[in-house]
């Protein structure tokens, strides 16, 4: 290769060219010395470029310094003119696929002096090296050395699908390695098919089909734009890199990449992202150090602890990330986690997923949601957690008179179900059941299948519970299909009340009254003045209201009729002692949040435990297509066994009195109640005589 002058001295070779017709005075042919064989360079050994994913060291990172060319004498130089003789190709009959060789295929002229290494040749220049053709206005051909300059008009053909276009070149025929170099208007370009890469100065290795840029350049296809510092291109695989500020841009409205590592196929069209990257479109903004991204299905397959931020302001990040742009759904493996900030909830887990489109979650594995709408937080555990919204449509008529059309109103809430094994914790209210539900616009938790709740040292069981939220307290538990709550006074001592239905009403938390309507037993050990329990009262009747003050029952009213007893403690039996569906299940009570991710063995037990009045036989036809019956669980009917001891038709309010007997005159009793302890009566051993 030849030594370049500076820059400036680039647009010398028309100085050059233009003198070149003068030159040729006298006889020209012994001047021109195409058979001579001058002073050559020692080439630079280098080895073949290596994959683009690693950065290549075949090829020098520092280009030579554009536009030199070696002086010319002054004795070079004439004015003289003569006719120039057609110049052929320089070893017509060589092999022309020896790629150890440099051949000049055609030139309009050519010039060389005795003191020159070089050969200059101008218009229509032509050389081949193997199957790769070099076109220029100029050269100078170094034949001993295989290299060549060329200058003005480049163009570099490889087989029918790369061409590569420059306003200079530098060639190396014994290391096939081609500099190029843009004017001030124009890049350099390679276009490959459908592929077009510009650069101001590009470095291309043609025996291993391999291109390279270190001052900036761009990539575009039919599908996207890329744009990076650097950047290498192999047309043979399809296969570019880019590092450094690089930046892909779908060409249809879409996606946009930021990284400073992308690896990207033109064929594919799939990007892999190896560095901290941004991933921005319409739906979503996407945060991950590693992953791939198919941009013609805008899907992404993210690991190294990814994060999706989408436009509803949800996130959901997870070890391992899949996303679908089109479907606007996401889906997490490993340590996931959803911040829904709209719906105030977050939900983790070991795996879940977020549907944008559908506004829909769900959590497994570990799972767990945290909802913080109502100012304290509910903690929730169970093995599936949903989360998902539900519309509703209105018809709005024609108004006539205004001559407003008639129209629909669509109304949307939000809602979680957890199933099975459920457990939750708030400040104010825990509980436990096998299926619950939070409906976030009326507030309202709806749990089944031996659901239990806890609010301070009461206990509440049934079939079905209803609790109603108010900002953020308790407000209402409703118990439609029987219900019974409990307190603890000391020792195996419970006060006791059940019903067919009950509401509990709360006040800041503490629950002050309780309706029972239907089948109403209560047990209640009323305190003495010195703070002591002598006697025990059974009370059956159709209707209940009683009121609380901390602890304290403050008064109790039944209704239409009333029977009971009070018995000393020491004459009763143990039967006295707890009504028929009474059991105290406070070692399954969640203390802490932490507590609702462990489900105790005696609550397995429990919602393994399905009554046999609600197993319904199910007909089913088996491979072979013979008819056999399944028994599956009935939906909740009821309390079978809770005794009808009175009618539940309401005859008008009549207080009866808690005292010794059955049929006394009606009047309000006060009494009061402690709670503390966790005894189960089913441990109890003898009679209370």
């Amino acid at each position: 290769m030849s030594s370049f002058r500076p820059a400036q001295l680039i647009n010398a070779r028309h100085i050059v060219m233009a003198a070149v017709a003068a030159v040729m005075l006298s006889v020209m042919l012994p001047a021109t010395l195409i058979g001579q064989n001058p002073s050559t360079k020692s080439p630079v050994n280098t080895a073949p470029a290596s994959s683009p994913k690693t950065r290549s060291t075949a090829i020098p990172t520092k280009l030579p310094d554009k536009g030199s060319t070696p002086q010319k004498s002054a004795a070079d130089k004439s004015t003289a003119k003569r006719p120039l003789p057609h110049i052929g190709p320089q070893i017509p009959k060589a092999n022309r696929n020896n790629r150890a060789q440099v051949f000049l295929e055609k030139a309009d002229l050519m010039y060389q002096t005795e003191t020159d290494s070089f050969i200059i040749v101008s218009r229509n220049v032509e050389f081949s090296h193997g199957p790769t053709l070099m076109y220029c206005d100029s050269a100078h051909f170094y034949p001993g050395s295989e290299s060549l300059d060329a200058f003005g008009n480049v163009r570099i053909r490889q087989g029918d699908t790369l061409f590569i276009y420059a306003d200079e070149l530098n060639y190396s025929g014994s290391r096939h390695i081609a500099y190029l170099y843009g004017s001030e208007n124009q890049d350099v370009r390679m276009i490959n098919r459908d592929v077009t890469l510009t650069t101001p100065t590009f470095i291309y290795d043609l025996a291993s089909e391999y291109g390279y840029y270190n001052e900036g350049g761009e990539l575009t296809d039919r599908q996207n734009r890329l744009t990076s510092r650097e950047g290498e291109y192999i047309p043979g695989t399809k296969d570019a890199s880019f590092f450094s500020r690089v930046v892909l841009t779908s060409r249809n409205p879409g996606d946009t990449i930021y990284t400073d590592t992308l690896y990207y196929n033109t064929a594919t069209h799939l990007a892999q992202l190896e560095s901290p990257s941004t991933i921005i479109n319409k739906q979503a903004v996407i945060y991950t150090n590693y992953g791939t991204y198919d941009t013609n299905t805008s899907q992404a397959n993210l690991y190294n602890r990814s994060k999706i931020v989408a436009s509803t302001g949800a996130t959901l990040e997870g070890d391992t990330l899949f996303y679908d742009r089109k479907l606007g759904f996401g889906e997490a493996f490993g340590n996931m986690e959803i911040v829904d900030t709209a719906h105030q909830m977050i939900l983790t887990g070991e795996y879940g997923y977020y549907n944008e489109l559908l506004d829909s979650a769900f959590a497994t594995g570990k799972a767990l949601a945290r909802e913080y709408s109502q100012g304290d937080t509910l903690y929730l555990h169970g093995k599936y957690l949903y989360s998902y919204c539900v519309y509703d449509t209105t018809h709005i008529p024609e108004d006539t008179i205004s001559g407003t059309p008639a129209s629909w109103s669509v109304d949307t809430t939000h809602v979680m179900v957890a199933h099975p094994r459920v457990r939750f914790f708030r400040s104010d209210l825990q509980g436990i059941c096998d299926s619950m539900s939070f409906e976030q616009r009326d507030t309202m938790i709806y749990m089944h299948h031996h659901p239990v709740v806890w609010n301070g040292e009461r206990q509440i069981s049934g079939n079905i519970i209803k609790v109603h939220l108010n900002d953020s307290t308790v407000e209402q538990a409703w118990l439609p299909d029987f219900g019974l709550t409990a307190e603890h006074i000391e020792e195996n001592f419970f006060n006791q009340l059940s019903g067919k239905e009950m509401i509990a009403y709360f006040r800041d938390g503490d629950l002050y009254q309780v309706d029972i309507n239907g089948n109403v037993e209560a047990i209640m050990l009323p305190e003495e003045n010195d703070s002591t329990y002598n006697k025990i009262v059974n009370v059956e009747s159709s209707f209940m209201t009683a009121w609380f003050e901390g602890n304290d029952i403050l008064k109790a009213k039944m209704w239409p009729e009333t029977s009971g007893t009070v018995t000393p403690l020491y004459l009763a039996k143990k039967s006295l002692f707890y009504l028929p569906k009474f059991k105290w299940y406070t070692d399954m009570r969640p203390l802490t949040p932490e507590d609702v991710m462990h489900v105790p063995p005696a609550m397995e037990e429990l919602m393994n435990d399905i009554p046999q009045s609600r197993i319904i036989p199910r007909r089913r036809v088996n491979d072979l297509g013979e008819i056999y019956t399944e028994d599956t669980p009935a939906p909740d009917s009821g309390d079978d066994s809770q005794s009808n001891n009175s009618d539940s038709t309401e005859a008008g309010p009549t207080d009866s009195a808690i005292t010794g007997t059955a049929d006394t005159d009606a009047e309000d009793t006060d009494s009061s109640e402690a709670a503390d302890g966790v005894t189960s009566p089913d441990s109890q051993s003898g009679d209370n005589e």
